[in-house]
């Protein structure tokens, strides 16, 4: 456990110097299936992401900073799946039985969770943790609100002088459409933010984006209105002039803002087949190219064995409790469907997300 625990210090440590995106959206179809999406970018090394599936009645004890497992205690009551970051109990993103999904998003600068106290090791869970424990606990976001109030998030890993490496912050829906942000700020003060927008970057904060929207007030799906001025017409050189000025950058404010443009200006899916696939094709749109965050004297350093920053999307159906995902080595739609497993009798499982590290290409001969 102390090796993993270090080698997980390690991989913060790099996380916390290097890009490390995320890209959220929210989908609700004409006929009312809620479904989330997301993407997670780290173009530094591989995050050795895998699926879990956990099952009801698992014993879990978070780690603390002593690097063991010494701190809260649980046992499941819901079993789940889900993508795996660095380490099998640090779930990226999940969805359970009951049809609840989280997902945690990189918050550096901005999060900052309560200090460490060994008098409060029993309620403690390392902020890596948190997706697993409201996975394995709850069945609607009103259930974990109330559950936050008996645990404290805390940072386990920290750089040389002592201070806590960047934390997360944690987007939470439930299959009745109920969807929030939970950001904890200035050493522990919790934020919740009903997620009107449907949207989820990275820092700044929540607030903070929405207030962003408005620098883009002007963006509309479609063309802008050709005009005559003097003589002279002014036209379109092609379709959707209604979105000049849309950010294309990989920041995450500029991300928030064409996620939303994207999301708002699409139509809205008929059923839940039409939601997934849009869903991915939004997601499509945030795939970061390898190599483009590394400046031009570090082009060395760009890894060989990564072909995409994007390592991985994850699409989650609420209510039919269906669990999609692509990765970057295989484009290939994947699916798993939490109905077709009996979360009372399964072994808990750990396997990789791609079977091999090439992308499924398909021959068409004639």
């Amino acid at each position: 456990m102390k090796k993993i625990f270090i080698f997980c210090t390690f991989i913060f440590t790099v996380l916390s110097i290097t890009a490390y995106s995320c890209t959220g959206i929210s989908i609700k179809t004409k006929d009312n299936k809620m479904i989330q999406a997301r993407t997670i970018e780290f173009g530094e090394y591989n995050l050795n992401s895998r699926i879990v599936v956990s099952p009801r009645g698992k014993k879990f004890q978070s780690l603390t900073p002593s690097g063991k497992e010494d701190g809260y205690k649980w046992k499941s009551k819901y079993g789940f799946v889900g993508a795996s970051v660095v380490y099998d109990k640090f779930i990226g993103e999940g969805i359970n039985e009951a049809g609840l999904n989280a997902g945690l998003f990189y918050f550096p600068h901005y999060g900052s969770l309560a200090k460490f106290n060994l008098k409060d090791k029993e309620n403690s869970i390392a902020d890596m943790e948190v997706v697993g424990w409201i996975l394995s606990n709850f069945s609607t976001v009103e259930e974990v609100k109330k559950g936050l109030k008996k645990i404290k998030i805390v940072n386990i890993a920290y750089d040389e002088k002592g201070n806590p490496l960047p934390t997360a912050h944690w987007r939470i829906a439930d299959a009745k459409g109920n969807n929030i942000v939970l950001e904890i700020v200035n050493g522990g003060e919790v934020k919740i933010y009903e997620n009107k927008a449907g949207v989820v970057t990275n820092a700044p904060d929540y607030e903070w984006h929405i207030k962003n929207l408005n620098n883009y007030v002007n963006l509309y799906a479609g063309d802008a209105k050709s005009y005559e001025r003097n003589g002279q017409k002014i036209f379109s050189f092609g379709s959707g002039t209604g979105a000049l000025g849309l950010p294309g950058d990989i920041t995450p404010p500029s991300r928030f803002v064409r996620a939303f443009f994207y999301l708002n200006s699409s139509k809205m899916p008929e059923n839940s087949y039409e939601g997934i696939t849009q869903a991915f094709h939004i997601m499509n749109n945030f795939d970061i190219p390898i190599g483009i965050e590394y400046p031009l004297e570090h082009k060395d350093k760009i890894p060989k064995n990564l072909p995409s920053a994007t390592q991985w999307t994850a699409v989650s159906n609420l209510s039919d409790r269906e669990f999609y995902y692509t990765t970057m080595n295989n484009s290939q739609i994947r699916k798993i469907d939490l109905k077709k497993i009996n979360f009372g009798t399964v072994k808990y499982k750990s396997v990789p997300m791609d079977k091999d590290d090439r992308q499924n290409i398909e021959e068409i001969k004639f």
